[in-house]
């Protein structure tokens, strides 16, 4: 199975009256608003919308909206909501107070309509180990370290740390609501395609990033080149785009063999989307010799529509499983 969650560990005093939920029977908070997930899902992403509408397996349909739709909504209270990391320390810790609560199967109080998402999708989950269960409890690790690496500078291995628990989650999440009763490898792979994607994800927004307060290169390397978060125009930076581009594309070529071994042709259709998606940027990246610049709207393009829409294609053309979607 996946590797156990990665915390950053915090030394910060909390006010645990603000984040422990108080008692009450569950039976009275979980009754969430069966429009909303789907509503913030759409206005968020609407290709993620439309990914769940029409490959998601039929019966888990609500519940990948709900899970989409409240670690949108953490993420969004972290990056701007709480501007100070006590406030934000102490909104992650309820979060994982509430998971927690709700895995041991406690009573619950005083909910709000994103955590009553939360706990509605954990009383669906009644697989041990579940790939559910792996998602939420990654997801939580990637917001929590979030909400504390702002701001601050951030080493290689917590960096690596980061992307495997982002890896894991979306990975885990793919087979459990694309066709979860059918066969995906459990090989070394697994990760690699969401990891190769991450990688990407972090250098297209370095300078939104930089901006924001969140660092996506190592504090190692800053210090061995002798250069500051800022200089992303320098030689040293560049050196490691370049290195972090090879690295994402040889990602990519792994998880492509990897999903090729994947039963579930509409499994196989969204992780080859979910790769599509990044690499017209890592393309430009390196056209442009390795330097970042702020935007890149080709993900956003009709070029980048297409550059899908064959990766479609290419995929449909895999004879390894056959007939149609399933």
């Amino acid at each position: 199975m996946s590797s156990n969650p990665v915390i950053l560990t915090d030394s910060l005093q909390t006010d645990w009256d603000r984040l422990n939920p108080d008692i009450t029977p569950i039976e009275q908070v979980l009754q969430p608003d069966q429009a909303l997930p789907g509503l913030i899902t759409k206005a968020a992403s609407k290709q993620t919308y439309y990914t769940i509408r029409f490959l998601v397996d039929r019966d888990r349909v609500a519940h990948a909206y709900q899970t989409y739709a409240y670690f949108r909504w953490v993420d969004d209270w972290l990056d701007e909501q709480l501007s100070d990391r006590p406030d934000r320390m102490a909104f992650a810790t309820r979060q994982w107070t509430i998971m927690d609560r709700c895995y041991q199967r406690e009573p619950l109080f005083d909910l709000c309509a994103e955590e009553k998402m939360l706990a509605d999708l954990i009383r669906s989950d009644e697989e041990p180990n579940s790939g559910l269960r792996s998602y939420i409890y990654h997801m939580m690790a990637v917001m929590t370290f979030d909400a504390a690496r702002r701001g601050q500078l951030i080493s290689q291995r917590e960096l690596d740390d980061y992307t495997l628990n982002l890896a894991t989650a979306v990975t885990e999440a793919l087979h459990y609501f694309i066709g979860h009763d059918q066969f995906s490898p459990c090989s070394e792979a697994r990760y690699h395609a969401v990891t190769g994607a991450h990688i990407t994800h972090l250098l297209r927004d370095s300078y939104d990033d930089v901006a924001a307060g969140y660092y996506n290169i190592p504090r190692e390397f800053l210090e061995a080149h002798h250069i500051d978060v800022h200089d992303i125009d320098s030689d040293a930076y560049r050196a490691w785009t370049e290195s972090r581009v090879k690295l994402a594309q040889a990602y990519f070529e792994a998880g492509k063999r990897y999903l090729a071994q994947v039963q579930n042709r509409r499994c196989r259709i969204a992780g080859y989307a979910y790769m599509a998606r990044f690499q017209g940027v890592l393309d430009a990246i390196t056209r442009e010799g390795y330097q970042l610049r702020p935007e890149y709207p080709e993900r956003k393009s009709l070029k980048g529509g297409l550059q899908m829409g064959w990766a479609f294609l290419s995929l449909l053309a895999t004879n390894g499983h056959g007939g149609t979607l399933s």
